[in-house]
């Protein structure tokens, strides 16, 4: 009886990888970001490009047929007074504001952070401090107009104690509207100042302190020599931000004064709205945008090269 040998091969289950699969894993990351990509496109970079393009035509939307002017819009742009009073304005009120903002959130924050002060009563000041953080823009600007009205409660306060004979139109009169509206965003902004330097406050290494306690520093030696170098990137990446922020403060400018009166409140931010949706000039006020654009511009790539330097 002859024997049959019958030899099994095994059957290979490797796949052979398509040529189009290292494509499609590189493209892979690149597909996650698409959503995000496609919605900065058409959400910022389209407008912007548009805006640009706005700024050098006739004046458009109104005209059916705008024709390119070049530079004119830009120059009508710095030949207006109202302008140049309202980058004065907005230098003044961004440049107090962050001073101000800086100065109330280091104290506060060194407050809070002090072992002179009890638990409870940091809690309770946390608390107090953070309310302005708490509140939108809106609630800030009607509760704030309430407050600084001839009959609020900032005039009731000042005739009980009689500084005043009189109430005071705080945000109607040339002389006191600059300064209530700066006042009102120092108030409404330093939380953040507080809140960041707190928590750069409590990352100081303690060693640092007790050494320069060992060498006989006094506290305003230890303050300047040891905690304003630790908090010196924190404090000027918050500065340049909070410049840019400040600068291009509208909601509470129009909420409050509306750039008024007599343009003593107009900033860049409400002159260039106004150009636009009350003078219908929208070349015009494209072109205003654009100044404010580069200048943001500038303050980003500082702000971008000091994180790198930092980094």
């Amino acid at each position: 009886m002859a024997s049959t040998n019958t030899v099994v091969r095994p059957v290979s289950t490797k796949r052979s990888t398509p040529r189009w699969a290292p494509t499609a894993r590189k493209l892979t990351p690149y597909a996650f970001l698409s959503p995000t990509v496609i919605v900065m496109l058409v959400l910022m970079l389209i407008p912007v490009i548009m805006v640009i393009g706005y700024s050098f035509m006739d004046n458009v939307i109104t005209n059916k047929f705008p024709v390119f002017v070049g530079l004119d819009n830009y120059v009508e742009v710095l030949s207006d007074p109202v302008f140049r009073t309202a980058t004065g304005n907005t230098l003044f009120f961004t440049l107090v504001s962050v001073a101000a903002h800086l100065l109330l959130g280091l104290g506060f924050a060194m407050l809070l952070n002090s072992p002179l002060v009890g638990n409870v009563t940091k809690a309770l000041f946390r608390v107090v401090y953070i309310l302005p953080w708490l509140f939108t823009v809106a609630i800030i600007a009607v509760l704030w107009r309430l407050m600084l009205n001839p009959n609020g409660v900032i005039n009731y306060i000042l005739i009980s104690l009689g500084l005043t004979d009189k109430g005071i139109e705080w945000l109607s009169s040339p002389d006191t509207a600059l300064l209530a509206v700066t006042f009102i965003n120092i108030w409404a902004g330093y939380s953040f100042y507080m809140v960041t330097l707190l928590a750069g406050l409590q990352g100081v290494p303690a060693d640092l302190y007790e050494a320069a306690r060992v060498d006989g520093a006094s506290a305003f030696q230890r303050f300047w020599n040891v905690t304003l170098p630790q908090l010196k990137p924190i404090i000027i990446s918050m500065s340049v931000l909070d410049i840019i922020w400040t600068s291009q403060q509208f909601a509470l400018i129009w909420m409050t004064t509306g750039g008024g009166p007599v343009n003593v409140t107009e900033m860049l931010s409400t002159y260039t709205y106004k150009l636009a949706f009350s003078r219908y000039e929208f070349s015009v006020a494209s072109a205003s945008a654009v100044l404010i654009l580069l200048l943001t511009m500038v303050l980003a790539f500082f702000y971008v090269r000091h994180q790198k330097a930092r980094d």
